[in-house]
């Protein structure tokens, strides 16, 4: 599935970087917000999709937020918590101008963001080899 495709192409690039380098490299450090933008955006999709793959409806259409929450009434989503604070994080992510909040988002994406990344990229392949093999 071309957006699941799309989503760990994105996470690969994130999941690579050096987080040392950013300690002191303004724009490295702009560069690893705008990848984890990126991968949010495409993980929401992602989720989305497989969603509707499943026959989940409501899935349809709906904000990140609302197709979050369905991830997790669902079960393809395990930690809303950190979900909805990414969610929060994203939003707010191209209005930090203070070094403090960027050290902290630059913390948040290395430690909490990646892990539920992969825990949803290799979940959803998951969901989508269920999809396959149902239709075989």
């Amino acid at each position: 599935m071309k957006k699941l495709d799309n989503f760990s192409n994105c996470l690969s690039i994130l999941k690579n970087a050096d987080f040392k380098l950013a300690d002191n490299n303004e724009i490295y450090r702009t560069g690893i917000i705008g990848q984890f933008n990126l991968t949010f955006e495409l993980a929401w999709r992602a989720l989305q999709e497989t969603l509707k793959l499943h026959g989940v409806e409501e899935a349809a259409t709906g904000s990140p937020r609302e197709i979050l929450q369905l991830g997790y009434k669902v079960g393809f989503v395990s930690d809303s918590s950190v979900w909805l604070l990414m969610l929060k994080k994203r939003n707010t992510s191209v209005h930090i101008y203070n070094e403090d909040e960027i050290d902290e988002m630059i913390l948040l994406i290395r430690d909490s963001f990646l892990p539920a990344f992969a825990i949803l990229e290799e979940t959803l392949k998951a969901k989508l080899k269920e999809v396959e093999n149902d239709w075989n």
